[in-house]
């Protein structure tokens, strides 16, 4: 299903009206639903957490497993699929509750496992420790206060222990494909409470004193952005769900739209109503078919239930929402470059001002926002401005959603209150190491931020910390790297992938992350220079200063890490020709080549990286200068240290 959801069209022609009384209705009889087939079902239910990463460890099999056994076995028993709960370390997950007791975890249940599972549980009611992982309450995560039969309650995990779930509260719980388990859990509620009961002056008030600041990385304060949309006179006006997410190890709006889209959907309806505009898009990057396809049901199912469409609950405000496909770049998720997305155009970023506010999408006044700041928006109308500002530090209100990968043993997607430390992260809820190797760094804020080593794992992590150690909150997507890994490795991997995901609209960027991106290609493969050090730092400099947009601007960061806190790794590559990580194969193979009396290094490696002409001024500054390339392409002839032509 998930493989071709892109195909999948959005129909929006079966679309009805409500009143307010009506929509309460559905309220009553949604919550009624969730009793008979979830919290008080009378019989066993099972429970599937579903989504892509799942998918891939084999829990839609698992899930079709579950269902012929129960009717092959004639078992009254519900077979539930839900959303992705974050715990990807478990997967496949199935969950079990039976009559009169808590909801019990187990992990790694795959298909050939479901038989001997279900037979224990459903039919001789052994809850098999040895299966399970902990215990859930049976409408929210943290309900069960105490362990049975050795199971441990989940909040006494080191994976749950710290984490505070307000926007990721109904992950693993309802169907994602379901809008009544949204209604059944108060979903729409700040929507009717938004449209009979505040001004939009008012909605925009409350986000600003929650302190909700942006999601995506740079945390601007919504409320701001809000106000200039409201303020703004040109009309239409517009109103963007950025989740074209593109970095290689962040996942968090991912599992928002795969878990809860009408959460992400109530937060865009009262931004709409807030800015003043009935228009609004989502945009998603096209390699999230599974959550492009979830997305799209859930605007289909509100139109249905008329909480799209005109005139919605009666209130007199209208709404439309389209869903809209990223090219797949990178790129395409920077502000300016989305709109162009939106048009049917190349995805590039622009200058600016003018700001989206004022000149937006089809240059009419847009607001754009992350996934998961809007799916912070009901929450907070529900519970209060002073309640979300409780949350946090004094300047980084509420929580945030953390992504946690690389040498971890608990790899998953946490949502911490902010101003915990990358300790916590990494040590607490993601268990430490594999293997109890040895820490050796962290990538923070995804392939924008530098890498920190151990001595900084105690600094707290909101969105202005992190910055004078050349770290990033970013959007929340962390890697742990152990004494395995080459540092250098790390840097040419996030230079690759800054280098091939640039638009190429700016000099700076097209030029600088390519060149970079050879400079470090030259190291790992045993033809670096000392000067190449100084040289690279310069480059990052300029890159990062006067690079057009986001991307650029933060695209050196990884190899300036590298560079301030591992230099000695990169000597010892330059210097010995030594990956002290054994990473790097080339001079891995140069070692061995050495011991065993072979030619050392191969003559394609010297003729690859002859020194290139790349400037008078760097040359007076540096002496001899290497540029990434073969000398061969035109206007770069090889020369020596001196600025001298060398033969060929």
């Amino acid at each position: 299903m998930s493989e071709v959801a892109h195909y999948y069209p959005l129909d929006v022609t079966q679309r009805m009206q409500i009143t307010r009384e009506q929509f309460e209705e559905r309220q009553q009889a949604a919550r009624k639903r969730w009793q008979a087939t979830m919290s008080q079902a009378g019989v066993p239910v099972v429970i599937v957490p579903w989504g892509s990463s799942s998918v891939a460890h084999g829990s839609a099999t698992t899930f079709e497993a579950i269902r012929e056994w129960v009717e092959s076995n004639g078992i009254k028993a519900i077979v539930r699929r839900a959303g992705p709960m974050g715990t990807d370390y478990l997967e496949p997950q199935v969950d079990i509750i039976m009559p009169g007791h808590p909801r019990i975890s187990y992990a790694h249940v795959t298909a050939d496992k479901v038989p001997d599972l279900l037979d224990s549980v459903l039919r001789r009611n052994d809850v098999r420790p040895d299966m399970a992982v902990c215990i859930y309450g049976i409408d929210a995560w943290d309900g069960a206060e105490a362990g049975i039969r050795g199971i441990p309650a989940a909040k006494e995990l080191d994976f749950w222990k710290l984490q505070q779930r307000i926007v990721a509260r109904n992950l693993g719980y309802i169907d994602p494909e379901s809008i009544d388990d949204y209604i059944a859990r108060g979903g729409y509620e700040a929507l009717k409470r938004v449209l009979f009961s505040m001004a939009p002056e008012e909605v925009i008030k409350t986000v600003s004193d929650a302190g909700l600041r942006g999601r995506g990385g740079a945390g601007f304060p919504a409320g701001t952005k809000w106000e200039g949309g409201r303020k703004a006179r040109k009309t239409p006006k517009y109103v963007v769900c950025n989740s074209h997410e593109g970095e290689p190890n962040v996942f968090k709006d991912r599992r928002l739209h795969e878990g809860d889209p009408h959460q992400i959907l109530e937060g865009m309806i009262i931004q709409c109503f807030a800015v003043g505009t009935p228009w609004a898009y989502f945009y998603v990057g096209d390699e999230y078919p599974l959550a492009i396809h979830r997305t799209k049901i859930a605007v289909q199912q509100a139109y249905e239930a008329g909480i799209l469409g005109d005139n919605i609950m009666g209130s007199g405000f209208s709404c439309h929402v389209d869903v809209q496909m990223g090219g797949g770049a990178y790129i395409s998720g920077e502000a300016s470059a989305l709109m162009f997305g939106i048009e049917g155009k190349r995805a590039m970023p622009r200058t600016k001002p003018p700001r989206s506010v004022e000149a937006g999408l089809f240059n009419l006044p847009t607001v754009v926002n992350n996934t998961e700041t809007m799916s912070c928006v009901p929450q907070i109308i529900l519970n209060g401005a002073e309640w979300f500002a409780a949350i946090g530090t004094e300047k980084s209100k509420g929580t945030k959603l953390f992504t946690l990968m690389g040498s971890v043993k608990q790899v998953g997607l946490y949502e911490l209150p902010l101003g915990r430390t990358m300790r916590e992260l990494v040590h607490t809820c993601g268990g430490g190491t594999l293997e109890d190797r040895p820490f050796k760094a962290i990538q923070t804020g995804g392939p924008s931020g530098g890498c920190l080593p151990e001595e900084y794992l105690d600094v707290i992590m909101d969105f202005d910390s992190l910055d004078k150690y050349g770290g990033t909150m970013g959007s929340g997507g962390y890697v742990v790297y152990d004494s395995a890994t080459c540092i250098v490795d790390m840097s040419r991997y996030f230079g690759r992938f800054n280098r091939y995901q640039s638009c190429g609209k700016c000099v700076p960027c097209r030029v600088g992350t390519k060149n970079l991106l050879h400079m470090v290609d030259r190291i790992a493969l045993g033809g670096g220079t000392p000067e190449d050090i100084p040289i690279m730092t310069k480059w990052s400099d300029h890159v990062v200063e006067m690079s057009l947009c986001g991307l650029g601007q933060t695209a050196p960061l990884p190899l300036l890490g590298g560079l301030r806190y591992f230099r000695e790794e990169f000597d010892e590559h330059i210097i010995r020709k030594h990956c002290p990580a054994g990473a790097c194969e080339v001079l891995v193979e140069r070692e061995k080549a050495l011991t065993q009396g072979r030619v050392a290094q191969p003559a394609w490696l010297q003729e690859q990286f002859l020194p290139a002409n790349i400037g008078e001024r760097y040359r007076r500054q540096f002496g001899a200068i290497t540029q990434g390339g073969n000398g061969r392409e035109a206007g770069n002839a090889p020369v020596s240290a001196e600025g001298k032509a060398v033969e060929r």
